[in-house]
């Protein structure tokens, strides 16, 4: 099960001084530079993980708040790199986050940002997130694709298009250095979407924020895609070297232990024209 095994090697890059190497990127559409702080301590340590990503049944909290989640619709140009310009994210509605997945320890410095767009063919999404520390993997496949992403920090979106049979949704992710993973889940059980995702991320070491922008066809959420009809959702992050890391939700678990994968809890998307 996801994210269930003890002893997991990972790699952890605090970010707190002015040095600055760079690291170019490979991502789906080319090559991103990446600028980064780094302190030249670079060490391993092993994880004891809490089991964020087993898929169990959990019970929701009872603190819920009753704004939606809204996409906007995007009808501009697309820059260079296939995703919308700066400016046509500004009349999307913003959600917004800084609890753990319990609703509590509330943490500003490590707020999260999300704003959707949308077009029958894509749904983009753009995570805003402020960092205490940056942890990430240091390896991926060609393509960027990384199992267990989840052990180091990431931003992450689960959706349940209209229709959905059951418990089945989306579920994906990625990583302050641009890797990603994308998975069909169900009752028990995960398989890779293969989506045809991508994604560009930048991180400012200044102002110790990372964005993240995903572009996801719409052909691999949905076979038929409605407008009209709504989805549900949630959206998470995760932050930390060493347990306890910062485990945040947009709309609370409410699980005695850290576990997103409660789909009771995710609220409602609607797309706006």
């Amino acid at each position: 099960m996801d994210a269930c095994a003890n002893g997991l090697l990972r790699k952890h890059l605090d970010l707190p001084v002015a040095v600055w190497p760079r690291a170019i990127l490979r991502t789906s559409s080319g090559f991103l530079r990446i600028t980064f702080p780094f302190t030249g301590m670079l060490g391993y340590e092993f994880l004891n993980s809490r089991g964020v990503h087993c898929v169990v049944a959990g019970k929701t909290s009872t603190a819920r708040k009753t704004e939606m989640a809204t996409a906007l619709q995007f009808a501009g140009r697309v820059d260079a790199e296939g995703f919308p310009a700066a400016r046509a994210w500004e009349n999307a509605p913003a959600m917004r986050f800084h609890q753990d997945w319990q609703g509590k320890h509330a943490d500003r410095k490590r707020e999260t940002e999300v704003r959707l767009l949308w077009t029958r063919e894509v749904l983009y999404l753009r995570f805003f997130a402020h960092y205490r520390s940056v942890t990430v993997f240091p390896d991926a496949e060609p393509s960027g694709r990384r199992d267990q992403l989840w052990d180091h920090d990431v931003v992450e979106v689960f959706l349940q298009p209209a229709g959905s049979n059951g418990p089945h949704y989306k579920e994906f992710e990625v990583s302050p250095n641009g890797f990603w993973i994308d998975l069909d889940i169900g009752p028990g059980e995960k398989r890779n979407l293969q989506s045809g995702l991508r994604r560009r991320v930048k991180v400012h070491g200044q102002s110790k924020t990372w964005m993240a922008e995903l572009a996801l066809p719409m052909k691999s959420l949905t076979a038929q895609f409605d407008p009209t009809k709504a989805w549900r959702v949630n959206f998470f992050r995760v932050e930390g070297a060493t347990e306890p890391r910062f485990y945040s939700a947009w709309r609370p678990t409410g699980t005695a232990v850290p576990n997103f994968h409660v789909p009771e809890a995710f609220d409602t998307l609607v797309f706006k024209t």
